[in-house]
């Protein structure tokens, strides 16, 4: 018979860092959702949750830091892809650098869960909703001086 051995405290661990990642990127994708943007509520947390499982795979799976390092330029190339879609240009302008820029910054904060590092996943998280939401309207304020 085939037998199946779960580490159910690993799968708890596990868990533990998906569910931080995914809720750390909310207020972000809260605030583009707000916004009207077209990336939102869906998106900064599935990004959150994939780089910190990609990453979680890289720790526990991987047996060599090289690897675990070619998993983190992975996620680091791929989440910069993503981000790039949400880049439009048009005529005279470029719109969704914010976003963009938020697409990474979510991943960087899955990457800081997985290793355990919650100190610098709340700041990432704090100051790119702090960004959004502050700076932002300066940034409106400025234009029509």
């Amino acid at each position: 018979m085939f037998a199946i051995d779960i580490n159910w405290a690993r799968i708890l661990s596990h868990l533990y860092h998906l569910a931080i990642a995914y809720i750390l990127a909310l207020p972000i994708g809260w605030d583009r959702e707000t916004s009207k943007r077209h990336f939102g509520l869906r998106t900064f947390p599935l990004v959150a949750l994939a780089a910190c499982g990609f990453m979680l795979t890289g720790i526990y799976v991987l047996d060599t830091s090289g690897a675990e390092g070619r998993v983190l330029q992975g996620v680091i190339t791929g989440i910069g892809f993503i981000g790039g879609g949400a880049i439009l240009k048009g005529d005279s302008t470029v719109k969704g650098t914010a976003t963009a820029a938020s697409i990474w910054n979510t991943g960087a904060i899955g990457i800081a869960v997985a290793y355990s590092r919650l100190e610098i996943a709340i700041i990432l998280s704090l100051l790119n909703f702090l960004t959004l939401r502050l700076v932002g309207g300066v940034k409106e304020k400025v234009k029509s001086h």
